[in-house]
């Protein structure tokens, strides 16, 4: 027997390398107008792009099966040259510029030539144009590119009309495809409204080949807002509000922004977002998604908004050469001018909502919800049971109040105080506006950098869900359920709220000052309630008062930095705003003085900072009330004393009020907070801060087993 060797290599076939050749010209086309029209609707933007760049005022569009039979696009615009058309659908002609340095500073919606040029190559074109001065017009067919004839005289009206007859004729697969899905005449309509909308000088009518009345029909109007009243009706423009937005600063980002949003009476089962680039239809998933965040958090039963936005940069700001279909744009500094819109919108719907009450669902019925809030729609492919989430965060039947039987709370009554006592507070200026010092940035940086991305993801998009108990909340992020540390969350948010909002803090005015030395003495007798001595007693009051004494001397630096304002008589008047909608417990300002006087390093910047926000968020934390909670085994705690059988309401009462109202601020102040603006340390997937207690697969797998 012959050993294996190279003489079983040797025997193999030897294959060549396949020989590389030249695509024809007319393959090369085919493909390149396969991504610049994609469908129907794409087709219909090319060309009424085209129409408002030539000057139109009136737009008219017609269509039949969906695009894919015709398309036929009218305008009254400045029209084309007749020395212009036998070049007018070859690749690469255009009158929007001539060199590559163009596109710094390209205003118009087209500059590829590449639209008309793939439509000659998918679908039957023709041309009906007439200039001004003209005393008749010319029309001409295209295939592949070129002109299948001279052009012909013929009577036309001012400006161009191009219809597209047989689209993807010579695409049997994209034809079938589209034929089976849903019609693209939606689709159409839709973009036609938001063009509409924008183009308020320019009048746009879309309707079905055949049918006698448009689909759309809008006309001139002096105002946006009239133009989506005409446009999306009455309802949705009452419930609009007016934004905008702006920057100057070339070390940043320079744009203005200007706009409509939806405010909480507007509800819709998704997003419309119709947002305009130095006059471009594009989309910005990044811009989105920001904004919705804002709402979940902000205004949860309007979390799915109507968005009208344009945005105005230098030319040289935009690349608007990222997509063949120019739907999307790369923008200089583009998450800087995405966070100062979302700051923008944030302050807006805040104090929108200042004078909302929010109310706790109570049940009616006990039994568990039985429908499934990411359930698939018919067709799609079924999610498998074990990774279904069975619970929606703007529902209030998924959380944990829609299974209990909640009595009703004595905190009611002082609602309307507390309300009140919120609104008064002045709104947040912007977060990210620091003081120009280093040694904050640097403690900014340190937060920053220290972020677990994976609890960060499941901060921004867990569902409250529930108490546990006085210190845990119950949070649902996808599959997985989860205990977390409200103390620990709320202290960390605090600190890290306070660095970013360092020296722009607006005021919690004290209605009576409070006078520090009095309150440290306070927080040092409790700190030894034992002790009776009389020097004890003469060394706290020397301890209180030297520290009262070195906060009155720090008034002016506490003021700036931190609005912690001291009088000159050594009384505290005013404390920051650092939440919205949360003033700190002033049970545990004894506490916090004697902290700033005991720990706070004066004599280094950066520790001194860093120990100060320390004790705000210490200060600021939703820690539980000092009072026992009465929903637990506490009942002997509120019996008056000498009396076992009796209760003492008031005390009872101001118990229920601190504890329901630690529980509203953190299911609607805390956790929409956190999805804005925490940063969870990397510490807290170790420390206890977040404890999972149950994953969805999991638990079928031990089914499985029963």
């Amino acid at each position: 027997m012959q050993p294996m060797g190279t003489d079983v290599v040797h025997s193999l076939p030897s294959q060549e390398p396949p020989r590389i050749q030249r695509l024809d010209e007319s393959v090369v086309n085919r493909i390149a107008a396969g991504e610049v029209i994609q469908r129907p609707v794409a087709a219909v933007k090319e060309l009424v792009e085209n129409s408002l760049d030539a000057g139109s005022t009136s737009i008219n569009v017609v269509v039949k099966d969906g695009g894919l039979k015709l398309i036929q696009v009218s305008d009254d615009g400045h029209g084309i040259r007749h020395d212009d058309l036998p070049i007018l659908c070859e690749r690469h002609t255009t009158s929007k510029l001539s060199a590559f340095e163009d596109l710094q500073s390209i205003k118009s919606m087209g500059f590829r030539g590449e639209a008309l040029a793939s439509m000659t190559y998918v679908a039957h074109v023709t041309v009906t144009t007439i200039t001004s001065g003209q005393l008749h017009g010319y029309k001409v067919s295209y295939r592949d590119g070129v002109m299948e004839h001279e052009p012909k005289a013929c009577a036309a009206v001012k400006g161009t009309q191009i219809t597209i007859e047989n689209l993807f004729y010579n695409m049997i697969a994209r034809r079938k495809t589209l034929q089976n899905s849903a019609d693209d005449y939606p689709k159409i309509v839709d973009l036609l409204c938001r063009f509409a909308i924008h183009h308020k000088n320019v009048s746009f009518s879309c309707r079905k080949h055949g049918a006698n009345t448009a689909d759309v029909h809008s006309a001139i109007v002096p105002t946006r807002l009239d133009a989506i009243r005409s446009v999306y009706g009455v309802s949705v423009a009452r419930s609009l509000i007016n934004i905008d937005a702006s920057d100057d600063n070339p070390s940043s980002s320079v744009f203005e922004m200007e706009g409509f949003i939806s405010d909480s009476n507007y509800t819709s089962k998704k997003t419309t977002m119709v947002l305009f680039i130095n006059e471009r239809l594009v989309e910005c998933t990044a811009l989105k998604r920001a904004i919705e965040i804002i709402y979940a958090a902000t205004l949860p039963k309007a979390s799915k908004p109507f968005i009208y936005m344009s945005i105005i940069l230098p030319p040289d700001h935009v690349d608007v050469n990222v997509h063949p279909t120019k739907r999307e744009v790369s923008l200089l500094n583009q998450e800087v001018i995405i966070e100062k819109i979302q700051s923008a919108i944030e302050l807006t719907l805040r104090n929108l909502s200042q004078a909302t009450t929010y109310e706790e669902h109570q049940a009616v019925d006990c039994s568990p919800i039985t429908s499934v809030a990411n359930t698939p729609t018919s067709g799609s492919q079924k999610l498998p049971v074990n990774k279904m989430v069975r619970t929606d965060s703007q529902d209030p039947s998924g959380r944990l109040h829609a299974y209990l039987q909640v009595k009703p709370s004595r905190h009611h009554q002082t609602n309307s105080a507390l309300h009140s006592l919120r609104s008064s507070i002045r709104q947040r200026r912007n977060p990210k506006e620091t003081a120009d010092l280093t040694s904050v940035q640097e403690l900014i940086n340190e937060f920053e950098l220290d972020c677990h991305s994976g609890l960060l993801d499941t901060v921004r998009n867990c569902t409250y869900v529930g108490m546990a108990d006085d210190v845990f909340a119950l949070l649902q992020h996808n599959t997985h359920l989860y205990l977390a540390n409200v103390v620990n969350l709320s202290k960390e948010l605090m600190y890290q709220l306070v660095l970013q909002r360092f020296g722009y803090f607006n005021a919690i005015q004290l209605s009576d000052p409070a006078p520090l030395q009095e309150l440290i003495m306070l927080a040092l007798t409790e700190e030894d309630p034992d002790s009776q001595a009389a020097q004890n007693d003469d060394l706290k009051a020397k301890i209180a008062q030297m520290n009262a004494k070195l906060l009155t001397d720090k008034a002016e630096m506490l003021d700036e930095y931190f609005g912690i304002y001291v009088d000159p008589q050594a009384n505290l008047s005013r404390l920051p705003v650092i939440l919205d909608h949360h003033t700190p417990d002033m049970d545990r300002a004894p506490e916090f003085l004697l902290c700033m006087g005991n720990d706070v390093a004066w004599n280094d910047e950066k520790v001194c900072f860093q120990t100060i926000a320390a004790a705000l968020g210490n200060f600021y934390a939703m820690h539980p009330p000092l009072l026992p909670n009465p929903s637990g085994d506490t009942s002997e705690f509120y019996n008056r004393q000498g009396n076992e059988e009796g209760v003492d309401e008031e005390v009872l009462a101001e118990a229920e009020n601190a504890w329901a109202q630690r529980e509203w601020s953190i299911q609607h102040v805390l956790f929409p907070s956190m999805r804005l603006f925490f940063k969870p340390p990397t510490s807290m997937a170790t420390n206890g801060t977040f404890v999972q207690v149950a994953s969805l697969e999991k638990l079928y797998k031990v089914f499985e087993r029963c």
